[in-house]
């Protein structure tokens, strides 16, 4: 079934072509054409369009069609070109002419953005929870082991204390900043384009401020001109968002493929996260890690996908639209399923107690060394060249086992766990996710 099928045949090649991973992609957005449909029948009704008797059987159809994509069962059949095409058919095939009528007032325009959109909020509020979980599990661990020291590194060589408190709270406060990115995208797909139709209205007086109610939506995509141009902006936004993540979850993760392997020994992995070697009976490898190192970084070059799919197009919808697609529903699923291992794997990850009694680290208590003449009253550039000297002659010697006073805001003797508690959520307490599920509810009674 073609939604815009004149009578006449196409090449077969042609179709295949034409509609792409379409048929498997779509899918994903099943539920949130349910969602887009239900509320346009509402509309339709309100504006006379469709009889009590139809929105009644067609409300029926689609609840049944929600039912069961919930239940795994939904299925795009060969033969139609998209999920818009396969619910509107289900309908047809149930209740003939009011079927029929569903699509008034709309292109395939605006149902597929509106399908991108509540799908990525959908997506996004699922994240939003992955992100608390993971913060309060590493303030967690930066609380239970802020006294924990370990050495800080820069160029990759021995520089000054850390602490694993440090460490830690390090990445919760990247979070904080994530979801604050997070939330811009949020408000970006939190607008309604339904009713734009192919880009230029329709002469159906649509009510689109009771479809945006109805959705759950903050505000309209108004313009219908630009409501389409959203299409491109909006995905490679929102994966600029996703970016934000992923750099985070990259760098944790080449911090722990660095700290578990031999030559530095700071963390143990659970045996059960690791994999072994075909010729090496020694090896516990962190694949999980290393694979989230690489998927983080294939996220990371999404957006730029999209923006080479969408250069140099004019207003108007393009076919070029339909790749994007591709890059940006499983997006989500991947950034998921890297911030479920990244968690699993750090409640179980084992810390090394006795790090500094390494002789490697003699030198780490340099600057302390230094800080401590200049307390003592000796000016900072020449207490700088003593303990240089010392320590370029060989003869530097210092206690690695010393207490430290750090005391100023974010050092590892003062790791303002609260205030990154706080800032984060700040940036948490401002989305209105119970109004969004409300709403669906509401729509779908």
């Amino acid at each position: 079934m073609k939604l815009w099928d004149k009578g006449y045949e196409i090449d077969r090649f042609t179709e295949k072509f034409t509609i792409g991973k379409d048929r498997e992609l779509d899918l994903l957005l099943a539920r949130a054409d349910v969602l887009g449909n239900m509320a346009h029948l509402k509309m339709l009704h309100q504006i006379r369009l469709i009889s009590d008797k139809e929105l009644s059987q067609l409300q029926k159809g689609l609840q049944e069609i929600l039912a069961d994509i919930e239940a795994g069962g939904f299925q795009i059949e060969e033969g139609m070109e998209d999920v818009h095409s396969e619910i509107e058919f289900l309908l047809t095939r149930k209740y003939g002419e009011a079927g029929k009528k569903i699509h008034t007032g709309r292109s395939r325009n605006d149902q597929i953005l509106t399908d991108l959109k509540l799908f990525a909020r959908s997506e996004l509020m699922a994240i939003r929870e992955q992100l608390k979980s993971l913060f309060d599990l590493l303030l967690e661990k930066a609380s239970l082991h802020r006294d924990l020291l370990m050495p800080g590194y820069t160029h990759l060589q021995i520089a000054m204390p850390s602490s694993f408190g440090l460490w830690f709270s390090a990445y919760a406060e990247s979070l904080a900043d994530d979801l604050l990115m997070l939330k811009a995208a949020y408000d970006m797909v939190n607008t309604n384009p339904l009713g734009s139709g192919a880009g230029y209205g329709s002469s159906i007086p649509l009510d689109r401020t009771m479809t945006t109610r109805l959705l759950g939506f903050d505000d309209l995509a108004y313009n219908s001109i630009y409501a389409q141009m959203q299409r491109g902006k909006m995905e490679k936004n929102v994966l600029f968002a996703l970016t934000g993540v992923a750099t985070t979850l990259g760098k944790l993760a080449a911090d722990v493929c660095l700290f578990s392997c031999g030559n530095f020994g700071f963390v143990q992995l659970p045996d059960s996260y690791t994999t072994g070697s075909s010729i090496m009976p020694h090896k516990k490898n962190p694949d999980i890690f290393e694979l989230i190192r690489a998927k983080t970084n294939r996220l990371q070059s999404l957006p730029t996908q999209i923006a080479m799919i969408c250069a140099n197009l004019t207003s108007g919808y393009f076919r070029d639209m339909q790749l994007t697609k591709e890059l940006f529903l499983p997006a989500f699923q991947e950034l998921s399923d890297c911030l479920y291992m990244t968690e699993i794997v750090l409640k179980e990850m084992k810390l090394n107690p006795n790090i500094l009694q390494d002789k490697r680290y003699a030198y780490l208590f340099t600057v302390e060394d230094v800080n401590d003449k200049v307390a003592a009253g000796i000016p900072f550039r020449d207490a700088y060249k003593e303990v240089g000297m010392e320590v370029q002659t060989g003869v530097y010697e210092s206690d690695t086992s010393r207490s430290l006073r750090h005391t100023h805001e974010g050092s590892i003797g003062n790791l303002c766990l609260e205030q990154i508690r706080e800032k984060f959520l700040r940036h948490w307490n401002v989305w209105d996710v119970e109004r969004v599920k409300k709403a669906e509810a509401l729509l779908m009674q």
